[in-house]
């Protein structure tokens, strides 16, 4: 019988959400939508000084714009303290754990001793097994009993066999500090274990974490789950992602104009492919996406991927999709008149949602100054003057076509080329020389609005 996959993705609330922590998400997601299985949200904010109301905000808000669903109520750390004492006092009791007195002054003194000795600086274990009388003063920590030699193995998904060797990596670490506040790697073991995620799907960073919280399951007699660390994304120059190659706030996308599917989509490729495709819909990824399938290199981030994978959504998502998103943007091509028209007319040659806005506006409302250096290339007294011509013939055209069959006529007519009526046309109409189809323009504003306009600029030429 086939393990029903738990997966989720656990972020700490001090800051944005980074792409890559979306990107963590996404393949957390897909994996448990793809079995049928479950998608859970725990935010981790045991970090009382440090932790953000906004930034969990912040979190949900970037869940909700790229319609990642989880299942059941968000888990927070910060409700589940009792929880944890139980588990902190279950392995004192069980004696796995003990509480360790070391002061301050001890510690550095070993730290100093061991960096003399060009030693790897660890615990040295000296309250292990102590029955004395507590020494006074002292606030004590928890530290675990860890392995004192051997090896701690796992298959990880994606890296394969993975091996740690105890002395090199270990020592008995703490699992709750002086104040009784547990420690990252504890309460991520008992979480995990307690809310059932069998499949854990992490970068990277977090690969010396695991062998601590193997030591942890083990002690618990908790199932180990599966592990799966994905590689870092870099910038095209090779480092580490950073704000200097781009955007890194998830949301700070959405303020540019892109499209989550976009997003979702390019995340999604940094690091997975089926075959040589490049474009997949939420539900394609559903059925397709496959964590063992990751790779285990490095992915480069470029944005202008993202905004060719921009461009093909704009481009192919329904009216009623694309206006959704724009309606985030407090635009909504439902209030205009013809807007489907519009939109669609403006969505051929836009990069990003804005695009679409600002080409709307500059249609839709009447111009209230012209780009002074279109006017400076385009505009002549001879221009003006069939310009004028041109405002004064127009009459009942209705559709795009109508008014391409009437502008030849009157290019005929004059013995005028297109290029010398269509930007002062464009100019009067939009108050700049960038506009889609002239003609589809035309069809849009109609004959008397376009009449009005010419004649606006007219005078202001004068």
């Amino acid at each position: 019988m086939q393990e029903n996959i738990i997966t989720r993705f656990a972020p700490s609330p001090t800051g944005y959400l980074h792409i890559g922590g979306l990107r963590t998400a996404l393949y957390n997601y897909l994996y448990a939508r793809k079995n049928k299985g479950k998608f859970l949200l725990r935010i981790e904010d045991t970090d009382l000084k440090r932790n953000s109301k906004e930034a969990t905000k912040a979190i949900i808000e970037a869940f909700k714009w790229c319609k990642l669903d989880y299942d059941g109520e968000i888990v927070y750390q910060s409700e589940r303290f009792d929880i944890y004492k139980q588990y902190i006092q279950k392995l004192l009791d069980e004696g796995k754990a003990y509480y360790c007195y070391m002061s301050k002054e001890e510690l550095e003194e070993l730290r100093l001793k061991q960096e003399k000795a060009k030693e790897r600086p660890r615990y040295d274990g000296r309250y292990r097994d102590f029955k004395g009388t507590p020494p006074k003063g002292i606030e004590p920590v928890v530290r675990i009993k860890a392995p004192l030699s051997g090896e701690i193995v796992f298959n990880d998904g994606i890296k394969g066999e993975v091996k740690f060797k105890v002395e090199d990596i270990l020592d008995d670490f703490i699992i709750a500090r002086s104040d009784g506040t547990p420690t990252y790697n504890f309460t991520v073991v008992i979480d995990d274990a307690l809310m059932g995620v069998n499949n854990v799907i992490r970068g990277d960073d977090h690969l010396s974490n695991t062998p601590k919280q193997i030591i942890l399951y083990e002690a618990l007699n908790f199932k180990i789950p599966k592990f799966f660390h994905v590689a870092m994304i870099h910038g095209e120059d090779g480092k580490k992602l950073s704000k200097r190659h781009g955007a890194t706030d998830v949301m700070e996308y959405k303020s540019m104009g892109m499209l989550p599917q976009a997003l979702l989509n390019f995340l999604v490729r940094l690091g997975w492919g089926h075959k040589d495709d490049e474009i997949f819909s939420i539900e394609e990824l559903k059925e397709l996406f496959d964590p063992y399938h990751i790779s285990k290199s490095a992915s480069s981030y470029s944005f202008k991927k993202l905004e060719w994978l921009n461009t093909h959504y704009i481009k192919t998502l329904s009216y009623d999709e694309l206006n959704f998103e724009l309606k985030s943007l407090d635009f909504d091509f439902d209030d205009i008149n013809k807007g489907n028209f519009l939109l669609n007319l403006l969505r051929e040659r836009a990069k990003n949602l804005f695009d679409i806005i600002n080409g709307a506006k500059s249609i839709i409302e009447l111009p209230k100054d012209y780009d002074k250096v279109a006017v400076q290339k385009f505009i002549t007294e001879k221009n003006l003057e069939f310009l004028a011509k041109f405002c004064e013939e127009l009459k009942d055209q209705n559709s795009a076509k109508d008014f391409e069959e009437f502008t030849n006529e009157f290019l005929q007519k004059y013995e005028l080329k297109l290029k010398d009526l269509a930007q002062p046309l464009r100019i009067a109409l939009t108050g700049n020389a960038v506009s889609p189809s002239i003609f589809e323009v035309l069809e849009f504003l109609g004959v008397n609005e376009c009449k009005k306009r010419i004649k606006a600029f007219l005078e202001k030429r004068k």
